[in-house]
């Protein structure tokens, strides 16, 4: 197991959800069930992909007899990250996302490890990190090398 294929948000609203990642922050979607109240919807984006699914069903999904509490919205330590190319990037990413109506956790800034980030939440709080190191280096599918 050394890839990640797919990384699923729950959401609360899947239509505010894909508004916000569509129209706001420019995500090709790709829509699956009725338009107006869609079962799932996948990101077609290069790398690993993402998807939105109801976060109720979700829970479900994990274990129908016994789901997840949904009344805690506390971090759940995890973090989503988009790697930039530039310092540039990041900064029009973050005018897209408050454009979208992005909660701006950490405006971007040059940070410990000699880079420049910052985060934002979406709509359901899954916290986004935007950040650029001039020391990365990227595949051909834009994907960041590790080394």
């Amino acid at each position: 197991m050394n890839r990640l294929n797919l990384v699923t948000l729950g959401v609360r609203d899947i239509v505010k959800s894909i508004n916000f990642y569509k129209e706001g922050l420019g995500f090709d979607v790709k829509i699956y069930g009725d338009s107006e109240e869609p079962d799932v919807v996948f990101f077609n984006n290069n790398g690993s992909k993402i998807s939105l699914y109801p976060i109720d069903l979700l829970a479900k999904d994990i274990y129908k007899q016994n789901p997840p509490s949904l009344e805690n919205k506390a971090f759940s330590g995890v973090t989503l990250a988009y790697n930039a190319k530039s310092k540039q990037e990041v900064d029009e990413i973050f005018i897209l996302a408050k454009k979208a109506e992005a909660t701006i956790v950490k405006l971007p800034e040059k940070v410990e490890w000699g880079g420049y980030s910052g985060y934002f939440q979406d709509p359901d709080g899954h916290l986004w990190e935007v950040a650029y190191g001039d020391m990365w280096e990227f595949d051909e599918q834009d994907m960041l090398i590790i080394k």
